[in-house]
């Protein structure tokens, strides 16, 4: 390498790996210090008002920024293309802030069904009580939908792609040339979320987002052990995020959080390699069982938007979903308690392979006819796939294929 390369000229990986070990000047410490301090003071009055003059950059109180939290967020800005970076607490407390910046009393919403429970129960059930927001959720997938559905107070059109729950697409670059075309870019804001692809799979902000979400708690921390939501976009949109809805709110995130998640950052490239290798592998398997009814994996050629995937992402993750051929209540809790390898759990995205039932949560947090609307099923599985050898993952749901 010359001494005249940049660290912008660095591929991802060789970034992602060393860059993050030059951030402490004074002891050299090969992983970045966390800087746990609630507060930071300052040399005299003018330093103090340079301060709040700039509070989106400058640390001078830990709710506000924190120098741990400061370095993710650049790091996962440089990672998603994006200007600027904003963290928070959980994923959820990134798309409640998202919207709630987005949005005033009396405006609309349009948002692709089958996303993120909470964030569908928020735009659903909380906003049009708490702030006279409502929302359509779009059944179809089509682009044009999306736009259809828009009403002179739409304000919003909220997308996951793929969703956690149907693995359905959204066409995010046809969706924004159709937003441009009707002349609303500078009314309607599209916000999406991206966890399940990470910003090294698809890149929304590119095609044409305004704002990119993730729970940093899945494939970005990677090991199980943080809850942390990032929003990405420009600065300016970030910016006002930050000084209002982030502030008071106070969802930060915290610099423990903030140091495990660019612990994570530094290996994501190859797990994420390693999840998809393995997720295709279960998914292939799991396809040609006689009792599956079907699979729903966008890296799969019987997805029926393969070609949207192929298009837009550049790969795939590990978190899909599969249908038992039953609806039999007792098999398919035979079937699930049944299993060794697979952890019963509610998250996804960590080292460790992952199983859950989306009726259990969805039948108790939604109501019926959100429940139906969603098109859920009993028998509907969701797996995370780890880090595991696949043949053991894949001969752990023979055995528990038996039990049917």
């Amino acid at each position: 390498m010359s001494a005249s390369k940049t660290p912008e000229d660095l591929r991802l990986e060789t970034r992602l790996a060393r860059q993050l070990a030059a951030t402490d000047p004074t002891y050299g410490a090969a992983a970045p210090p966390i800087y746990q301090t609630s507060t930071h003071t300052f040399a005299n009055w003018d330093a103090v008002a340079h301060a709040f003059d700039d509070r989106a950059n400058t640390a001078f109180y830990g709710r506000q920024l924190n120098p741990t939290v400061q370095l993710a967020q650049q790091t996962l800005a440089q990672l998603a293309g994006a200007e600027s970076a904003r963290l928070f607490g959980s994923g959820m407390a990134a798309i409640s802030a998202s919207l709630l910046a987005s949005v005033s009393a009396g405006d609309h919403i349009v948002s692709a069904n089958g996303v993120y429970g909470p964030a569908g129960r928020f735009m659903a059930d909380w906003l049009p009580v708490k702030a006279g927001v409502t929302t359509t959720f779009v059944q179809s997938m089509d682009p044009a939908a999306f736009l259809a559905a828009s009403t002179a107070k739409t304000r919003v059109i909220y997308l996951e792609t793929p969703s956690s729950g149907l693995f359905e697409l959204q066409d995010i670059a046809a969706i924004a040339r159709l937003v441009k075309e009707a002349g609303k870019q500078h009314i309607i804001r599209i916000i999406i979320d991206n966890t399940w692809a990470t910003p090294l799979k698809q890149q929304p902000l590119q095609l044409g987002a305004d704002l990119e979400i993730h729970s940093a708690s899945k494939y970005l921390g990677g090991h199980s052990d943080l809850i942390a939501g990032v929003v990405l976009g420009r600065a300016e949109l970030i910016e006002s995020l930050t000084n209002d809805e982030a502030e008071l709110l106070g969802a930060r995130a915290a610099p423990l959080d903030a140091w495990l998640l660019l612990r994570g950052l530094r290996t994501l490239p190859w797990r994420m390699q390693a999840h998809e290798e393995n997720g295709l592998a279960v998914a292939r398997w799991l396809e040609g069982h006689p009792k599956i009814r079907q699979v729903r994996h966008p890296g799969l050629p019987s997805h029926p938007q393969y070609a949207l995937a192929q298009q837009q992402m550049s790969g795939s993750s590990s978190l899909f979903s599969f249908e038992l051929d039953t609806d039999e209540l007792d098999s398919i809790k035979r079937f699930f308690d049944s299993l060794m390898l697979f952890g019963r759990g509610v998250s996804w995205g960590g080292h460790e392979s992952l199983i859950f039932a989306p009726a259990i949560s969805a039948l108790k947090e939604q109501t019926p006819e959100r429940f139906r609307a969603m098109g859920l099923n009993l028998s509907d599985m969701r797996v995370s796939v780890g880090l595991e050898h696949p043949d053991d993952l894949i001969a752990d749901l023979a055995q528990g294929l038996e039990q049917i």
